[in-house]
């Protein structure tokens, strides 16, 4: 796991269990997948070049996300928390927006409601992490 922006995890497994996995993950803490780009395909069919297997995926806590936009609407330029999928090696590397780096991002941090949402959120997304690994 790291320190920055994201809380990263390597997991052995094809994208396809790892996505599965990752979902399972958030889902026991709150979290549904709202949506999915794999980067991939798109980049194969829109410019016809080839990439490794890169998926993104945009998690929701309908919950918490209510209380963040609720505070401040353009908060919702940060939502959904992002997870990215991507095939390493024999594994796969899953990265994890770090909620409270999301909520404290310029002027947000003064807001008291989204650094704690912020807070509340990156305690599950860790929880999800350490689950996987």
């Amino acid at each position: 796991m790291s320190d920055s922006f994201s809380i990263d995890v390597t997991l052995s497994g094809d994208i396809d269990s790892v996505i599965e996995q990752v979902t399972d993950a958030l889902k026991a803490e709150g979290f549904g997948i709202l949506t999915r780009i794999d980067v991939h395909t798109v980049l194969k069919t829109k410019i016809d070049v080839n990439f490794r297997p890169y998926t993104i995926l945009g998690a929701c806590n309908p919950v918490l996300a209510h209380r963040a936009i609720s505070a401040r609407a353009d908060v919702g330029l940060m939502l959904p928390c992002n997870v990215t999928v991507e095939q390493s090696g024999d594994g796969c590397l899953v990265r994890f927006i770090d909620p409270l780096a999301m909520m404290t991002f310029g002027d947000l941090g003064e807001n008291e409601t989204l650094r704690q949402v912020g807070s509340e959120a990156a305690v599950k997304i860790r929880n999800a992490a350490a689950a996987l690994g």
